[in-house]
C-alpha cells in the first residue's frame, strides 16, 4: 500500500505537470520551482499544511500567461506602470489552479483555500492563514536567490549593488515569518560577498 507521502509527491508531480505550460513566461519555471523548495523548507520551520502550500506555491503564477507578454514588464516590479495588470495574474491564476487540481482531483475544500490564496499572493497584504504567510515568504524569498538576483537585474535595470539594496530595504514589509525574514537576511549576505568578488 502506498503512504501518504508518496500519494502527494505523485499528485504534486501531476499538479506540475498541467502547470508547466502556464509556467513558460517571464522565467515563472525557474521562480517557481526555486519558491516550492523555499516553501519546503518554511514549511518544516513555520508548520503549516503542505497539502495547501505545495500546490498554491506551484501554481501561484500560471495566470501570467493570460497576461500579454509586451504587457507582463509593465505589471510587476520597481518600474511598473501598469500594476492593475498584477491582479489579472492572480484572479485568472486562482481560476486556473482550480481547473488544474480539480482534473486531479483534489479535494474541494482545499481547492478552495488554494485559490483564495492565490487570488491574493501579491496584492492582499495581510495574510489569511498561516498558509497564506508561507505562500507569500516564498514567493517573495526567491528574489533573494543568486538567479533572481541576476534576472532581476537585467529585467529592472539594477546594478548588483543596487539590487542588493533594494532586497534590504523590502526585508520587514515583504516577510510574514520570522523564518522568511531569517532566510532573507542570510541569503543577502551572500549575495553581497558574490559581489564582492
Amino acid at each position: 500500500m502506498l503512504s501518504e507521502d508518496c500519494i502527494l509527491k505523485d499528485i504534486y508531480e501531476r499538479i506540475w505537470d498541467l502547470a508547466r505550460p502556464y509556467l513558460n513566461t517571464r522565467k515563472n519555471d525557474i521562480h517557481t520551482e526555486i519558491s516550492t523548495g523555499l516553501a519546503q523548507l518554511l514549511l518544516g520551520q513555520e508548520g503549516g499544511d503542505e497539502d495547501i502550500v505545495v500546490p498554491a506555491i506551484i501554481l501561484h503564477d500560471v495566470g501570467w500567461k493570460k497576461v500579454p507578454e509586451d504587457i507582463q514588464m509593465k505589471a510587476f516590479g520597481p518600474t511598473a506602470t501598469m500594476p492593475e495588470w498584477n491582479r489579472v495574474h492572480e484572479v485568472e491564476g486562482a481560476r486556473i489552479a482550480g481547473d488544474i487540481l480539480r482534473k486531479v482531483g483534489y479535494h474541494e475544500d482545499k481547492i478552495l483555500e488554494i485559490q483564495e490564496i492565490i487570488k491574493g499572493h501579491d496584492s492582499r497584504k495581510d495574510p489569511i492563514s498561516k498558509n497564506d504567510s508561507i505562500v507569500k515568504d516564498a514567493d517573495k524569498l526567491w528574489r533573494y536567490s543568486k538567479i533572481a538576483v541576476q534576472i532581476n537585474e537585467k529585467r529592472f535595470g539594477l546594478t548588483v549593488e543596487q539590487g542588493i539594496e533594494r532586497l534590504r530595504r523590502n526585508l520587514e514589509p515583504w516577510f510574514l515569518t520570522e523564518s522568511g525574514k531569517r532566510m532573507a537576511k542570510e541569503e543577502i549576505e551572500k549575495r553581497a560577498k558574490e559581489s564582492m568578488v
